[in-house]
């Protein structure tokens, strides 16, 4: 079905999101999948998940990141990913803390500085829960300077 999708699409995916999506589960299935993939036909889709990450609905902040996890292994939209990672930063919620932090370990590995960056940059503000997300893939050093208080 992936490739009858059009531009449109986004739409109709975040009101199924917002109205059936229960748990994490069905979130990071769905969002991976169903809207991750299809984001690097359509790169426009970016804007629509900004939108999410400001959502009040937890699964539509989850899913804003987690729909990045396919294109930040491929190296795609570092720019966009630590931007809703900020925008999520302080989210109190531990579904949207470890949907961005699994977002950010994803994109370390083919961005790592920037990651690495980001994270020592915010680590006072950003949740350890995300923050042990982010930097799991990283050497030991950068672990170390990152958990360091």
């Amino acid at each position: 079905m992936r490739r009858q999708f059009e531009e449109d699409d986004i739409r109709v995916f975040e009101r199924w999101v917002d109205k059936y999506v229960t748990n994490w589960a069905s979130c990071d299935t769905f969002c991976n999948h169903t809207v991750g993939e299809p984001t690097m036909k359509f790169p426009s889709w970016i804007a629509d998940l900004k939108k999410w990450a400001r959502s009040e609905n937890r699964w539509l902040k989850r899913g804003a990141a987690v729909s990045l996890v396919i294109p930040a292994r491929q190296g795609l939209f570092i720019n966009d990913i630590l931007e809703i990672a900020e925008t999520v930063l302080t989210d109190s919620d531990d579904m949207v803390q470890k949907g961005y932090g699994w977002m950010l370990k994803e994109a370390s590995k083919k961005h790592q500085a920037e990651v690495f960056d980001f994270v020592m940059k915010n680590k006072s503000a950003m949740p350890r829960t995300a923050l042990r997300y982010a930097i799991e893939k990283m050497p030991p050093g950068m672990r170390t300077d990152a958990m360091k208080k």
